[in-house]
């Protein structure tokens, strides 16, 4: 073995152990924070409490993560990697308006259940979320409405699909979703029935 190779062979393992070194504390960082945006909420979770929670003082939270956007982003990019994402390219599959709209309406509300905690206390303290991380949420959400609205025959030159669409935003929130199983004690598979009653009846009384 040559003495470039009893130097090289070394230097090559500590670069490959620092850079887990630092690839583990930055993941420390992101559990740290998404348990206390899930516990207490963003407006409550503050750089001491993350750098205390993962064991690390605030500068090397800082050097991570140099602004708050980027933890925020890092943080939402790891809790959603851990959820079963609602799928609105599958309720495309579905032609018939009430079967599309049964189907997201189904799978958006076996999400907001399994998500409960964090959906709650991000919403809360919408206030503390970072403005990318609010549009990005923003622009799924009017994903998931236009999808069950697009459903409808001539859905853009129908009078009614202005109300129609509203609707199906209300339906499709999550705050409407804690509000009739959480606080009115319904069941998911009751709640989707009456928002798909409520969204067909648009229209029919004119």
């Amino acid at each position: 073995m040559s003495d470039q190779q009893r130097t090289t062979r070394p230097r090559g393992y500590e670069m490959r152990k620092r850079a887990e070194d630092v690839g583990r504390t930055r993941q420390r960082i992101i559990e740290a924070a998404v348990h206390l945006h899930g516990t207490v909420g963003p407006a409550s979770t503050s750089i001491a409490a993350i750098a205390d929670r993962a064991g690390v003082t605030r500068l090397t939270v800082y050097r991570h993560f140099p602004d708050e956007s980027a933890l925020f982003a890092a943080c939402s990019g790891h809790w959603l990697s851990r959820q079963e994402l609602p799928r609105p390219e599958a309720w495309s599959a579905f032609d018939s308006p009430v079967e599309r709209l049964t189907a997201g309406l189904t799978d958006l509300y076996r999400f907001y259940r399994a998500g409960e905690q964090m959906l709650a206390l991000v919403i809360r303290d919408v206030h503390a979320v970072p403005q990318a991380i609010r549009e990005a949420r923003e622009r799924m959400n009017r994903r998931y409405v236009e999808v069950l609205a697009g459903a409808w025959p001539d859905a853009d030159a129908d009078a009614d699909a202005p109300v129609r669409r509203a609707v199906i935003g209300h339906a499709a929130a999550f705050t409407t979703w804690r509000s009739l199983c959480r606080e009115q004690g319904l069941t998911d598979d009751e709640a989707v029935e009456l928002m798909v009653v409520l969204v067909a009846a648009v229209g029919t009384t004119s």
